[in-house]
């Protein structure tokens, strides 16, 4: 053994050994164990950083943009909606919902599946009278199982296809992973459905309430063409039942009724007063084809102000001069003619305001607070009492909560001036037709740029991000925030330590030793070996970089064996993506520790039975698609 040899080993181990004692962060690891091997001398300073313009990190940051934007149009609500059953039993349920978290992991980040997914696994454990943790990891480990059967479902399967790539033998393709992955899921999948939810210990729910600010109401618009026209208010009471939400109030040709008959017809244009909560607004809008009041109004400005003349611009700017500068002339304004909102990202703020506020007293529409802060008031909570009136024409009070939606600096500007304190920023996706499709094209097209070859991965998914920035399915101020930067790091600094593992002969060190000592000479052995150790290196460390400390060892076993590297660089991919045994082993475990309620001991209980299911269908299915 060299000095080399000796020195990367210790910085590996080292490496090793930091990951499991988790007091600092990964990506921080990673950096330390790179700036090793380059004071070292295992890596030469010139290419120190040559991993942060790898392709498989391109493509990760890309992907992740690219998710971002199906979440912000709406596309993964929508389907939720369509494809999950309403009143099914528990075993179709928890089938279903495994079922679309493994086809959305397949295409997008699946920690950004996970996440997303999240509040409807808790609204479904309440409904098939669970706990939450016994949906929450079902759910779970069905986006980590989704995650395997796509070259994009997760980190490793992109590090595995660069390092074959670096072997001389080309990159993986898009679907290559689908053989595999999909009868892996397949069989997780049925398996949790069946029989494994039944394994997850039964907690209590923890820290899923987070912000709870009680009701809202809320003015939604009934759309021509929406699902919503020409019903009646009780049949879609029983639709906004679903969601816990009721109808206060309707206004029909500007004629407010309050406890209108339940018989009377919804017709395109009417205005619905809803009591919702603030989280539950998107499933509000989406179940019916509805649209918030206040975006149809700044959306009905913005093309007034686009279709003016010179001379009508001139007389609605003195207009609104006017009436800054006489009170008696802002209480004439109506809100609904003032100026659209300002350009720029949009976000929604929860805002209280505080005993003395200037607000107190005042309604919407007296502070003008579309023309001069560029902000809508979308919904109000007010603890113990409900108004009747308009909600631009509720008189503010102390304490109550705003649900306000414009740029963050004017939500801000309002904030100061008012005397106001903002509370929480709400993730409320408001669905977009328009978007969805677009994002959805959008992602579409970079997949199929990938899989038939017509563009390197990196290539075809930045054209994507670049797509998305231009059309704003995810913003360009949001790009950046969308990008796991740690993971990228962690990438980026693992990649180069890899190759010192290659280039040191170290890999085919490790290799001979598990070949002559454990497997003995067998292929099929060391093939089952290489997933094992990954699986096991994979539940107490960073699936990525399990992925990157495995491929070389990988290579280097079937090189030894004299077999295709192909099967082992598979085995690699399959078994960094099956962490179950800990919350450490993968992000979507570590989301659920919390609203599950769980220990760490917790996960091995459905773990251990689903690894041995992944080890008993994945290696024949690797000897089959990827014979030796």
């Amino acid at each position: 053994m060299t000095y080399d040899q000796l020195t990367i080993l210790a910085i590996l181990a080292a490496t090793v050994a930091m990951f499991l004692w988790g007091r600092w962060r990964h990506d921080m690891v990673a950096a330390g164990a790179l700036l090793a091997c380059v004071l070292a001398g295992l890596v030469a300073p010139a290419e120190a950083f040559t991993g942060f313009g790898h392709p498989a990190v391109i493509t990760v940051a890309c992907v992740l943009v690219l998710s971002q934007g199906l979440q912000n149009a709406g596309a993964v609500d929508a389907l939720t909606r369509t494809v999950l059953p309403a009143n099914a039993g528990r075993l179709v349920t928890l089938a279903a919902l495994m079922a679309l978290g493994a086809f959305l992991s397949g295409f997008m980040n699946n920690v950004g599946a996970m996440a997303l997914l999240m509040p409807v696994a808790i609204h479904v454990a309440q409904r098939l009278d669970l706990t939450p943790g016994q949906v929450l990891m079902p759910l779970a480990f069905g986006t980590i199982l989704g995650g395997m059967t796509t070259l994009i479902g997760t980190p490793p399967n992109l590090i595995v296809s660069g390092f074959r790539a670096e072997a001389g033998l080309g990159s993986f393709s898009m679907f290559d992973f689908t053989p595999i992955g999909l009868a892996v899921a397949l069989a997780g999948v049925v398996f949790v459905a069946l029989v494994g939810w039944r394994l997850v210990p039964v907690r209590k729910q923890a820290g899923v309430e987070g912000f709870e600010s009680g009701a809202y109401i809320t003015e939604v618009r009934v759309l021509e063409g929406s699902k919503a026209e020409n019903l009646s208010l009780r049949e879609i009471e029983a639709e906004l039942s679903e969601v816990d939400a009721q109808i206060i109030g309707i206004v029909q040709r500007e004629v407010r009724l309050i406890a209108a008959n339940p018989g009377r017809r919804v017709h395109a244009g009417d205005i619905l007063m809803i009591e919702a909560e603030a989280d539950a607004l998107t499933d509000v809008l989406s179940t019916l084809g509805l649209k918030l009041e206040e975006s149809v109004k700044s959306e009905e400005s913005a093309g007034v102000e686009a279709n003016d003349t010179p001379g009508t611009k001139e007389a609605r700017k003195d207009k609104s001069d006017k009436g800054k500068k006489s009170s008696k002339d802002k209480e004439n304004v109506d809100e609904d003619d003032a100026a659209p909102p300002k350009t720029g990202d949009v976000v929604l703020m929860e805002l209280a305001v505080l005993p003395g506020s200037a607000l107190t007293g005042r309604s919407a529409s007296d502070i003008l607070l579309r023309t001069r802060y560029g902000v809508n008031l979308l919904a109000l909570s007010r603890e113990g009492t409900r108004s009747m009136k308009r909600l631009r024409s509720i008189a503010l009070q102390s304490g109550d909560l705003l649900l306000m939606q414009g740029p963050p600096e004017s939500i801000a500007e309002f904030a100061a001036d008012n005397g106001c304190v903002p509370l929480a920023q709400r993730e409320l996706r408001i669905p977009n037709k328009r978007k969805i499709w677009e994002a959805s094209l959008i992602m579409l097209f970079a997949i199929g740029g990938a899989a038939f070859g017509l563009l390197p991965a990196a290539v075809s998914f930045a054209i994507g991000v670049l797509a998305s920035m231009a059309l704003r399915t995810v913003p360009p101020r949001e790009v950046y925030k969308a990008i796991d930067w740690p993971v990228i790091v962690l990438l980026g600094a693992l990649i180069p330590v890899a190759g010192a593992m290659q280039t040191t002969g170290t890999a085919d060190l490790i290799a001979r030793f598990l070949i002559e000592n454990v497997a003995q000479g067998h292929a099929i052995v060391g093939l089952a070996l290489i997933l094992v150790v990954t699986m096991f290196l994979s539940d107490l460390m960073n699936n990525a970089a399990t992925a990157a400390v495995m491929c070389p060892i990988a290579i280097g076993t079937a090189a030894a064996l004299g077999v295709s590297p192909d099967s082992f660089l598979m085995a690699v991919a399959i078994g960094a993506s099956c962490a179950f045994l800990t919350p450490i082993g993968h992000q979507n475990n570590t989301l659920i520790l919390g609203p599950g309620g769980f220990r760490f001991g917790d996960y091995w209980k459905l773990g251990l039975p689903l690894e041995i299911i992944v080890i008993a269908v994945s290696v024949p299915m690797l000897l089959i698609v990827w014979p030796l």
